[in-house]
């Protein structure tokens, strides 16, 4: 493996984020489709996160990956979810890294967040604000017509996997055609 070079990241800070607990947070803008971090993984096996990592807390912070599942060390774990996320991932299976980049201009003060997915394991705050709202409409994703494409999982465990499992998380393409 070649030496990876790190990101300063004294303008993110991970601070309370109302009900979604501790999340990323930047102090100064950030421009779309800038790495953000890269996050190393510790790599469970297929076997042992089956018979025991499935069974504890690190399930909620996992990533699919080939041969099991990921943790993501770092920033990686703290991100929240939006159904609007911000940030997008690419996972580098060679280096066994996930590297986050912005999906669309980030504005100082505002929260970093990346997709779990649509089946959550825990109430989507958004859902509950949206409800609450009277007469809101649907809010702009943010990340449509950015220059980024919206990927399914590199990986998947069967054959009729659709990539919205609830460990499947949002990944991009800035290949433009």
């Amino acid at each position: 493996m070649d030496p990876i070079r790190l990101f300063d990241q004294s303008s993110l800070t991970i601070q309370d984020c109302g009900a979604k607990g501790r999340g990323v947070v930047t102090s100064v803008p950030i421009p779309a489709r800038t790495i953000i971090d890269l996050s190393p993984i510790l790599l469970f096996p297929t076997e042992e996160y089956t018979n025991h990592g499935q069974f504890t807390q690190l399930d909620h912070y996992t990533y699919r990956w080939l041969g099991g599942m990921a943790l993501a060390f770092g920033l990686g774990s703290m991100f929240n979810h939006s159904k609007y996320p911000n940030v997008g991932f690419q996972r580098d299976f060679e280096n066994k890294m996930i590297r986050y980049s912005t999906l669309r201009d980030v504005a100082a003060g505002e929260e970093l967040c990346i997709s779990y997915g649509s089946n959550l394991w825990f109430p989507d705050m958004e859902d509950e604000e949206e409800a609450a709202r009277e007469g809101g409409g649907q809010e702009d994703s943010g990340y449509q017509g950015s220059g980024f494409r919206l990927l399914r999982s590199e990986f998947s465990e069967s054959e009729d996997e659709t990539g919205d499992g609830f460990l499947s998380r949002l990944q991009i393409d800035t290949d433009e055609d």
